[in-house]
């Protein structure tokens, strides 16, 4: 039950083991100290943790929301800090950080694999070790030797946690329009004055310090984003004594209620003490270090929501009776469960469409991860790192869009039962709506794509994305119509990124970017499908496979019958250059 409850072993068997070929990278020397029986128990234990230090308060962090209390400290709910503690204990905030760094050492895929268990257990839990690997990482990509003895081992074990603090109340997602200024001071560091909104664990005492890292400009820098640096603020220094950094209010907001989200204000009293990490000016640049492997596992935690609220829904579905076959009429005969209706089918259908591939294509970037890193050869080291960087807008989008509508179509599933707080399916929805949002809005992550990835290094990306659909496309002799259908997309993304660019308008070619963004991502999520289809045949034979390999199929075809098809219209509207948005005068 457990498995249904939370995730799908054997989908994430599936996917690490059968398709993405996991057990060769443990064959590198990287991974050598690894081996299948390693990757098997590290997920045994991810799911055991999930299921007993965090799924258990997931539904009482959403109704307690942290607050203030009354001695000034941020309130959680119990549970939070064992959980944390537990998380940290097992290794999994370094769990791919080198050994010789620390960590675990194990690749990124099963990394995030294994984080996957935790963002579906309680999402809002998950997020506080979410973070902090992602400083700990960036830290030790751009940090100094001093900096990162300072604050990564505390990290790894749990002792600290980090933030990533961008926003500003008058700027949102305006970088360049930032004014937290950075001092440079006679010994090195510098005094951080301003303040940082939307701040996930910005203040809390689930760690005895957090490890702010903030975007902020120091004096006589570039105008823009050029002039941006980036800062590491601790909350305590190392004498023990608290830095200058106040909390200036906590925001309450629709779902992700267990993740502390706020107001800080850095500098009240002289400034804050903090270091440069990286260059003078080069923060933004340092950051994405940070924010793109953010947003990939945004996109994943999107898919984890999406995968739990089917797999609520499909139990839902199989045990609520409810009506009796169409055509039948006889009220005397027994109900039947709502699984057997078609509409609720197809509800349920959809739903394994859309979150199972947003499962399949952060794994997929997950490994394009492992292969820049470790890859034998700096080819292809190069070819997965492009291919990761024009992926990453979809990989962060494509989940945060459509398994929040698969979240919706649980609720659906449920009926009244679904809109109450005695399911869990409504906090999934709630929870899934800020996917769409942070890290990058859905019309930030299609301006990416569109005006920068799709047209990068003479659109090197885009081309290498496409022959790598090819190559699949060139493999499925046994689905024609798929092949057929996909090939037939692929020739309407060539066409149409050329003629959005030819515009000659850069406002006319952006203004048409978030519909490029779904088409383009419908486009690969098919690929993804196909790709699970030859990989599902070639474990269990075409015919083969009992009910794990006839869901696969069943999946796929929804999506290339149902889901493929929306994208001929948004090609052609595309195509027209429509200016409808453009000529509309706000009023």
């Amino acid at each position: 039950m457990t498995e249904q409850r939370i995730l799908s072993r054997a989908d994430l068997d599936f996917l690490l083991h059968d398709w993405l070929g996991v057990d060769d990278l443990l064959g590198r020397p990287e991974f050598a100290e690894h081996d299948r029986d390693t990757v098997d128990a590290v997920l045994e234990l991810a799911e055991q943790i999930a299921t007993e230090r965090f799924a258990p308060h997931n539904r009482a962090a959403d109704v307690a929301e942290p607050h203030v209390g009354p001695d000034g400290h941020v309130v959680v709910v119990d549970g939070v800090r064992e959980a944390i503690a537990a998380f940290a204990g097992a290794g999994f905030i370094g769990a791919s950080v080198p050994a010789e760094q620390g960590g675990t050492g194990l690749p990124f895929t099963v990394a995030r694999a294994a984080l996957a268990w935790f963002q579906a257990a309680n999402i809002g839990t998950a997020s506080y070790p979410f973070l902090t690997t992602g400083a700990a990482n960036l830290l030790l990509a751009h940090g100094t030797p001093e900096q990162i003895e300072a604050w990564v081992p505390p990290m790894l074990d749990g002792r600290a946690s980090g933030t990533m603090c961008l926003s500003e109340p008058q700027a949102g997602s305006s970088l360049a329009d930032i004014t937290t200024r950075a001092e440079p001071q006679p010994d090195g560091t510098y005094r951080v004055v301003g303040t940082k909104m939307w701040i996930s664990g910005g203040e809390h005492e689930l760690t005895p310090n957090i490890v702010h890292l903030v975007l902020a400009k120091i004096p006589g820098g570039p105008a823009g984003v050029k002039g941006i640096s980036l800062i590491a603020v601790p909350r305590f220094l190392s004498d023990g004594a608290r830095n200058d950094v106040v909390l200036a209010g906590v925001n309450h907001k629709m779902g992700y209620r267990g993740t502390v989200n706020t107001l800080l204000n850095f500098g009240e009293s002289g400034g804050a003490v903090g270091w440069l990490v990286g260059a003078e000016h080069g923060g933004l640049a340092a950051m994405f270090h940070m924010m793109n492997e953010a947003r990939v596992g945004v996109g994943m935690g999107a898919a984890a929501l999406g995968v739990t609220g089917y797999l609520h829904s499909l139990e839902y579905a199989r045990t609520r009776t409810q009506g009796r076959p169409v055509g039948g009429r006889d009220v005397t005969t027994p109900m039947i469960p709502i699984a057997e209706h078609p509409d609720v089918k197809r509800m349920l259908l959809a739903q394994k469409a859309y979150a199972e591939a947003g499962m399949a294509l952060g794994l997929y970037c997950s490994r394009l991860v492992d292969e820049k890193d470790t890859a034998p050869s700096d080819d292809d080291r190069a070819r997965a790192a492009l291919l990761l960087d024009v992926l990453t807008p979809i990989a962060k989008s494509w989940p945060s869009q459509w398994c929040l509508t698969a979240n919706d179509l649980a609720i659906q599933v449920l009926g009244g039962s679904g809109y109450t707080r005695d399911f869990p399916v409504e906090q999934f929805y709630r929870d899934n709506r800020l996917n769409p949002i942070h890290e990058g809005t859905h019309g930030i992550q299609a301006i990416d794509l569109l005006g920068r990835k799709a047209v990068m290094r003479g659109g090197a990306g885009l081309e290498l994305l496409l022959a790598t659909i090819r190559a699949t496309v060139g493999r499925a002799d046994a689905y024609p119509e798929y092949a057929a259908a996909l090939e037939s997309a692929l020739v309407r993304v060539e066409k149409t990124t050329t003629t959005l660019h030819a515009a000659g308008d850069p406002d006319v070619t952006l203004a048409n970017a978030s519909v490029y963004l779904e088409a383009v991502g419908h486009v690969v999520v098919a690929w993804i499908w196909l790709e699970q289809l030859l990989a599902v045949d070639a474990r269990d034979g075409a015919d083969g496979g009992g009910a794990f390999a006839e869901g696969k199929r069943a999946a796929a075809r929804y999506f290339f019958r149902f889901e493929l098809p929306r994208t001929g219209p948004q090609f052609d509207l595309l195509d027209s250059l429509d200016t409808t948005t453009l000529d509309w005068t706000v009023s």
